[in-house]
């Protein structure tokens, strides 16, 4: 089988496409493989999401899309279509040009993401420099879109700085510069990480009633999968820098066919029927990624590894029309039970 073969179908070409994409980091103890083959596909107008474990690769693949990499970063190999383009082989100038236009980016922390030294008014005007008009008619679309997000009195609080507002609130603000743009694709690294519960349902309606609104394809970043199920059309899961399985939303909440999948899953809090004070986890710990590995990088920690799991690295194998996953079990039929 191809990456092609093995990407998730559709209709029409996805408008973001990553193939085999491996990204290494220099450490003073060596190369850490970071990203290894990662393949997944953005369609057009749909919300992708990523999950993983904390250490998995999943906000390391959002900044490589985006490019915002640190100088120890290297990809080694692979390639990033954005509307058939490869981000990784334009220019520098010509991959800057398309932030705050054609790709957008909500970041973790709210209350790092703004300059607290400027105004809410000057930041979200100079976020439309790719567009026409005056500064007055830049104001007033800025004002417009506070408005649908929620802010209160949006005409006079344009005028606050950042530590004016809460987290919430500026949580808020930042989608609001994210989507003031309408990009074709929006970048969300854990929008709601930093947010109390009740905060955290209402960003992901806003995200979602926002989205369908402006058409623009959204890659979401979650280690929380209620929010994955809520928001997203097909869900990538990583571990250790890998994606072990992809599906649309149904698919992997019903259908988990990889072991790790099953074990996320099976540590949801959403998931626990009778009241305990122990939550779930998955034994083990996350692997290093420091030099090259054989076999199923999962298999110290899954209860179904065998022999062929040291042995050979999984491939990927086709289980529906757009859900894939790696796993020996997969291949030798002997699927993990329910």
């Amino acid at each position: 089988m191809t990456s092609d073969d093995l990407t998730p179908r559709t209709s029409t070409r996805p408008l973001l496409e990553v193939r085999d994409l491996n990204l290494d980091f220099s450490t003073p103890r060596g190369h850490v493989h970071a990203l290894r083959n990662v393949w997944l596909a953005v369609p057009a107008a749909q919300v992708i999401g990523i999950v993983g474990e904390s250490g998995s690769g999943k906000s390391t693949l959002a900044y490589t899309v985006m490019g915002l990499l640190p100088e120890n970063a290297d990809v080694t190999s692979g390639s990033i279509l954005f509307q058939g383009k490869d981000l990784l082989k334009m220019s520098a100038q010509a991959r800057r040009n398309l932030l705050g236009d054609r790709l957008s980016m909500i970041f973790q922390n709210p209350m790092t993401a703004l300059n607290p030294v400027r105004t809410i008014e000057s930041q979200m005007i100079d976020i439309q420099h790719h567009e026409q008009g005056s500064r007055n008619e830049k104001r007033a679309r800025a004002i417009e879109m506070l408005h649908r997000v929620g802010i209160p009195d949006p005409q006079s609080r344009i005028q606050a700085y950042p530590h004016h507002f809460s987290g919430g609130m500026r949580q808020r603000v930042c989608i609001a510069m994210a989507l003031l743009v309408k990009p074709a694709l929006l970048v969300a690294d854990e929008p709601t990480t930093a947010l109390d519960a009740t905060l955290e349902v209402q960003i992901i309606h806003l995200l979602k009633d926002l989205q369908k609104e402006i058409g623009c394809s959204v890659l979401f970043v979650s280690h929380h999968l209620g929010a994955v199920a809520e928001l997203c059309d097909q869900v990538v899961v990583m571990y250790a820098g890998e994606v072990v399985e992809q599906g649309a939303v149904r698919d992997i909440f019903l259908n988990p066919a990889h072991p790790y999948t099953r074990a996320l899953l099976e540590c949801d809090p959403g998931r626990i029927k009778k009241s305990t004070r122990t939550l779930p986890t998955i034994p083990g710990e996350v692997p290093s990624l420091l030099g090259s590995k054989v076999g199923c990088i999962f298999r110290t920690r899954c209860r179904h590894a065998y022999s062929r799991c040291v042995q050979e690295n999984p491939v990927e194998y086709r289980i529906g029309f757009d859900h894939v996953a790696r796993c020996h079990l997969l291949d030798d039929k002997r699927l993990v039970p329910a």
